[in-house]
Order: structure tokens, then C-alpha cells, then sequence
């Protein structure tokens, strides 16, 4: 789709390792981006109203564990089909915002699933930062269009020794190391107030 693609990396993956890779939710292209970045198999959650999207659709069903967010039903067998996939060695992939929030939002509250499920197993949270893909994919047609992607994958948190009840603190690091991210990027600041002031 003509976007260039860069990456920083504090640390890098094994690929003979699972994880759970967690990141800020702000287009399609957050779904492709983390797919580049993840070297081992990996397994997304995702909301089942995409697979109506044409093409996108017929690929999406096929690598997700789709959720209806409407039903706590739902979101109980989603759990249990990823415990299975970590079972198995293959990594799971979360956008803990549970939706792409609006574009003036800097980053939405985070829900525990992707916590619980990296405390039960024991294995590494993955927290990924995209800064350009809301800019570059955006929900406004007058605004977008071709750029350089930049995402950056940040110093994995162990989840070792820790128990379901740390489960909101673990959540609360994290979503302050990624809003921190976004907040001290001036691009990512730039396009999210412009969006802001335009819903105003």
C-alpha cells in the first residue's frame, strides 16, 4: 500500500518463545505492522465485525480468535482458546483498548484480559508502540495516505513470580509506558490534537 516501515527494537524476540504482544489500537494497519514484527506464530484477538470487511474479512477469520464484545459468553471461550494457542508455543497478540478509540483519544483504558492471560502462563508481555498509522490510515477521508510506519518495540515485561491479583498493576505499567510513548511523540501529538480540534 506504498508505506515504508521502521522499527526500533529495545529488545529482541526468540523465536522459540511465546508472548503476549500488547499495543496501542489506531487503524487496520496495526493488525499487518504487528504481524512484521513478530518473528514466531501468533494468534490475534480481534472483534468478529471485521470479517465483514471484503478481503480483509476472508484473511482476518482465518488467523483470529474472534470475540463479540456484547457477550460476556463470548469473551469467556475467547479466554479459553488462547490459554490453548500458549499451551501449543504460539504467541498471543492483544490490543488491550478493546476498540480503535476516536482519533483525538491519545490512548484508551485498557481492559485485563491480555494481563491475566501473561500471569497465568507465566510468559513475557510484548509492548509495542505504533506512532504513523492513525495518520496514515485514517478514519477521515481528507486526511492520509502513503508514509514511513514508525513503531517500536519496547523492553519486554516479565510476568515471572507475579499472581492474578497483580494483574491491574501489571496493566497500569504498561499502559503508562505506551501512553508515555505516544504522549513525548510529536507527530503522533501533532495529528491526534489536529483531530481534536476538528471534533470540536
Amino acid at each position: 500500500m506504498g508505506c515504508r516501515i521502521s522499527i526500533e527494537k529495545e529488545e529482541e524476540i526468540d523465536r522459540d518463545k511465546s508472548y503476549v504482544f500488547c499495543a496501542n489500537h489506531t487503524s487496520f494497519f496495526d493488525i499487518w505492522l504487528m504481524a512484521i514484527m513478530s518473528k514466531n506464530p501468533i494468534v490475534f484477538v480481534g472483534k468478529k465485525e471485521l470479517v465483514k470487511i471484503p478481503v480483509f474479512g476472508f484473511f482476518y477469520k482465518r488467523v483470529v480468535i474472534m470475540v463479540d464484545r456484547g457477550s460476556a459468553n463470548s469473551r469467556r471461550k475467547v479466554y479459553g482458546l488462547a490459554k490453548k494457542r500458549l499451551k501449543n508455543g504460539t504467541s498471543v497478540a492483544i490490543y488491550p483498548e478493546g476498540l480503535v478509540p476516536d482519533e483525538e483519544v491519545v490512548l484508551a483504558p485498557f481492559k485485563n484480559g491480555a494481563f491475566s492471560l501473561a500471569i497465568e502462563h507465566q510468559i513475557p508481555i510484548v509492548p509495542q508502540v505504533y506512532y504513523d498509522c492513525k495518520s496514515s490510515f485514517s478514519w477521515n477521508v481528507f486526511r492520509g495516505g502513503p508514509k514511513k510506519l514508525r513503531a517500536k518495540q519496547c523492553k519486554f515485561i516479565s510476568t515471572e513470580g507475579l499472581s492474578l491479583e497483580d494483574r491491574i498493576p501489571l496493566k497500569n505499567k504498561i499502559f503508562d509506558l505506551i501512553y508515555n510513548e505516544l504522549m513525548n511523540d510529536e507527530k503522533y501529538m501533532k495529528y491526534t490534537l489536529a483531530a481534536k480540534k476538528d471534533e470540536q
